[in-house]
């Protein structure tokens, strides 16, 4: 437990901080898995009208700190690459 009030403060904004950093990190879960989902289901269609989605989240997280530049722009060339080349049918089951 915080002894002096600016321990206090300190745990009020890391609480916060958490609270929108777990959020952020959520909505880009679940922007990136909907074009891998329909990667697996061998929806090119799909996939491609995810992909914008997913890498204005990546963006976003990115921009408010929650992930590296890096890493948010390795995982939109990796979503790319495969939006771009999708697996064939025999690939997909294997």
């Amino acid at each position: 437990m915080a002894n002096t009030p600016s321990a206090e403060k300190r745990n009020r904004q890391a609480q916060k901080r958490r609270a929108r950093n777990m959020q952020v990190r959520t909505t880009l879960k679940n922007a990136v898995k909907k074009v891998r989902e329909a990667l697996a289901r061998g929806d090119a269609s799909a996939a491609r009208a995810a992909l914008p989605a997913a890498e204005k989240a990546l963006s976003a997280a990115t921009s408010k700190g929650v992930i590296h530049r890096n890493a948010a722009a390795r995982r939109i060339s990796r979503l790319a690459r495969a939006v771009a080349h999708p697996p064939k049918a025999a690939e997909v089951k294997a």
